[in-house]
């Protein structure tokens, strides 16, 4: 058999060319795959590279590079996705956590208190990323995390045991339908779907095996934006904060949601690519 590095410089350039990858990022993408198979680390791999694999672990690393040639997320393959440090499991059933989404969890810390109770409702939780970011990392806080999906809402869950987390429960809900008006809310979050259900990129890449109903909303991609945001306030406690993600395109559309909504101090964060990630806005007291 060849060597690892044989191996693993032949299948770069076969996954290069099948998925549009620079040569440097499919061979990052296949020493992945081949460290996964051998359950050891790229140095490891790089080291012994003229060795060649075990026949049981080449035949894995194969079965794992024809699902990649084929386009399917590395997240899928592996069967999980770090987020904020914090490593998840994740299946086809929820988004794949994304790190602009980060940004998303760096906002919501600054108004959740470190060292008092405060309630936190995660509206549309996939994975359970954000939900789970936040009651980690503010354990007085009591989160409720909300989706429409059984199947992400188990995914989820799972990571939360795994996580050993005692402040984050769950409900399933299509947005507010099964969520109770009392008691408040002190803080919002949402990444709910907001590409347009004609946007291309729904066909290309990742977004081809992720699911369409956590990734587009119709009027433009404003319609789930504009239901979480009608409804909020009654949900929110005086000066309760709400936290959005939207397209890179939505910022001036969903800062008009906010206001006409009635809520104050309305602002879009941009992410460190420069994009208007996050809009924000204040329950009027």
């Amino acid at each position: 058999m060849s060597s690892i590095g044989e191996i693993l410089q032949q299948d770069q350039l076969r996954l290069a060319h099948a998925s549009g990858l620079s040569a440097l990022d499919a061979r990052f993408e296949v020493q992945l795959l081949m460290a996964q198979a051998l359950q050891i680390n790229r140095a490891w791999l790089i080291a012994h590279s003229d060795e060649p694999p075990p026949d049981t672990a080449y035949m894995q690393y194969q079965g794992m590079l024809e699902r990649r040639l084929h386009g399917e997320p590395m997240a899928y393959i592996f069967g999980e996705k770090e987020f904020y440090g914090i490593r998840l499991h994740v299946t086809p059933d929820v988004l794949i956590p994304r790190p602009e989404t980060e940004l998303l969890v760096e906002l919501a810390l600054e108004y959740i208190p470190a060292d008092r109770a405060c309630r936190v409702l995660d509206l549309g939780t996939g994975s359970g990323a954000i939900a789970i970011s936040l009651a980690t990392l503010r354990s007085q806080a009591q989160v409720a995390a909300v989706d429409m999906s059984l199947a992400a809402l188990q995914v989820a869950e799972a990571n939360a045991q795994r996580l050993g987390l005692s402040n984050l429960q769950f409900m399933h809900s299509d947005w507010w339908q099964q969520i109770p008006a009392m008691p408040l809310f002190d803080v919002i979050v949402s990444n709910p779907p907001y590409i347009a259900v004609d946007d291309a990129h729904l066909r290309q890449g990742d977004l081809r095996f992720e699911p369409i109903s956590a990734l587009a909303a119709s009027d433009a991609g404003l319609s789930d934006l504009r239901c979480i945001i009608g409804q909020a306030p009654r949900y929110l406690a005086a000066t309760g904060m709400l936290l959005l993600e939207h397209g890179y395109d939505q910022g001036v559309a969903v800062r008009s949601l906010l206001s006409d909504a009635g809520f104050d101090a309305v602002v879009t964060h941009r992410d460190l690519a420069g994009v208007e990630r996050v809009s924000l806005g204040r329950q009027r007291g």
